[in-house]
């Protein structure tokens, strides 16, 4: 199994298995086309490519007023129409000048909401899967011709293990050992 964090000193540990075709988009200290935004993970399934965005609002370094007003921002959609959906628009666009997007894509949210109770993670989840696809296809005055991102989905930490039981994630504090890919040594 491969360790994961999407950034050095995230909490997020990911554990891939060695098979799995899976790369980090959105890389630091590498060249990459300038004002576009990329999400942080691609996966390569059999029948489906999964562009994997990690937001973690919860991260035990984030103070109350950081969490209340990211949460803030879930809410009045300025993180989906922001961030998540020129992530999404972008990636694609970058894969497809690369030649790869021979599959379907899918677009995977990862929401590190545990820090909120369960009633206020359910109040941010509910129906941000369709505001986002929405936002995703039709981004201006009408609607993208191609439907370049085929389905989407918002998961919590807790769900996301249930989705994908074979890449289980846990919330783990990097330790001051922390290699440049963020995995702890």
């Amino acid at each position: 199994m491969q360790g994961y964090r999407a950034e050095v000193g995230a909490e997020l540990l990911f554990s891939f298995p060695d098979g799995l075709t899976w790369s980090e988009l959105d890389r630091q200290g590498v060249k990459l086309p300038e004002k576009m935004k990329f999400v942080d993970l691609v996966i390569e399934r059999e029948r489906d490519i999964l562009l994997v965005e990690v937001k973690d609002p919860s991260n035990s370094r984030s103070t109350d007023k950081d969490r209340n007003a990211y949460l803030k921002r879930l809410t009045n959609n300025s993180v989906l129409k922001e961030e998540l959906t020129p992530k999404a628009r972008d990636s694609y666009l970058y894969l497809h000048l690369m030649e790869r997007d021979h599959k379907p894509f899918k677009y995977v949210v990862l929401l590190g909401l545990d820090a909120f109770d369960p009633d206020r993670q359910k109040a941010v989840l509910f129906g941000f899967k369709d505001r986002l696809l929405a936002d995703i296809r039709e981004e201006s005055f009408e609607a993208w011709k191609r439907k370049h991102i085929a389905d989407c989905v918002v998961l919590s930490v807790e769900s996301w293990n249930q989705h994908f039981p074979e890449w289980p994630l846990r919330r783990e504090p990097p330790t001051a050992g922390v290699g440049p890919d963020g995995v702890a040594q």
